[in-house]
């Protein structure tokens, strides 16, 4: 779920609270960094949990209709497609999905109406017509389906940022990255998973090796604080330090320490993703400028022997 280039950007976020706040110990920033980043899969099986939390709405709106005192044939024979989703069914019959949400403790609170205001919205929409025009269930189909509700529906609904927001103050800006994730793994799912199965997306492709990349870059940027502002310095002899957007001084820290620490990525690997950071966290005019210090900074420290690059293709 977790790529690296999100991972960068939680450790920017991480060091730009580390550098606005004068009480704040590197232990505990980085603590909360983790803690933030660990939050990311409880509000993907959160989203997961809306999804059959509309489903039960739904199967709930047949029952009081079949209960009516003068039913019609329709409401004693309702068309079940969508209670029946066969993509929706596997995560409710997931044993292993079921035991995360249990060890985690989520769960969506029976007197929240959210749910229910997003069937309601839901069976409104052509979407909802279309696939309820046949009463079979396609594997296919009901994949297609599920996934539209997410991208539709669950991803554009204002009172489901609000909720969130509310609930956890890690989880809004998470929201498009786990609803695109949650998107991956409903395609990715097969016909023949049993309950046992895993059919889940992991957070981190690479347990070990990304906390390790995640806590490298935090401590190596804040420790080396001086000797990187010099580095900057040196570079932009025109410029006085306070004159760059602290937005700026983070991303460039973060791009010369990962030059410098981190043996196995290629330099303009590392400028390009600093550099693509800029663009949506920085100013209009950031890119240029952050391209042009790295660029000159990267030279001369290779040519000093302070980066040094290891590996197949590295070694320049």
């Amino acid at each position: 779920m977790l790529n690296r280039r999100y991972i960068r950007v939680k450790v920017f976020q991480a060091l730009y609270s580390y550098y606005q706040s004068d009480s704040s110990a590197v232990e505990q920033v980085e603590k909360g960094m983790i803690n933030s980043i660990e939050k990311i899969y409880d509000l993907y099986l959160y989203i997961i949990q809306l999804l059959l939390e509309i489903k039960k709405e739904a199967n709930h709106k047949i029952e009081l209709r079949k209960g009516k005192r003068v039913p019609t044939e329709e409401d004693l024979n309702p068309n079940m497609k969508f209670v029946n989703n066969l993509v929706l069914q596997q995560f409710e019959d997931n044993v292993i999905f079921q035991r995360l949400c249990s060890n985690r403790k989520i769960a969506w609170h029976p007197d929240e109406d959210l749910p229910s205001k997003l069937f309601e919205k839901l069976i409104l929409s052509e979407d909802y017509q279309l696939y309820m025009q046949t009463r079979d269930n396609k594997f296919g189909e009901d994949k297609d389906f599920a996934a539209k509700i997410i991208s539709k529906f669950i991803n554009e609904d204002d009172g489901l940022e609000f909720h969130i927001e509310e609930k956890s103050i890690y989880w809004l800006d998470d929201l498009s990255m786990v609803n695109v994730n949650l998107i991956k793994t409903i395609k990715d799912l097969k016909s023949t998973n049993t309950e046992n199965d895993e059919i889940l997306t992991p957070l981190y492709k690479d347990r070990e090796d990304d906390l390790n990349f995640i806590k490298k870059l935090f401590r190596k940027t804040v420790a080396n604080n001086v000797e990187l502002e010099q580095h900057i310095k040196d570079t932009t002899k025109n410029w006085e330090l306070d004159r760059i957007a602290l937005l700026d001084m983070i991303l460039m820290k973060m791009a010369i320490s990962e030059m410098i620490h981190f043996s196995s990525i290629p330099v303009k690997v590392s400028m390009n993703e600093y550099i693509e950071l800029s663009k949506y966290y920085s100013t209009p005019k950031s890119k240029i400028f952050i391209n042009g210090v790295l660029d000159k900074l990267s030279a001369q420290l290779r040519r000093e022997g302070v980066i040094v690059k290891k590996g197949r293709g590295l070694v320049e």
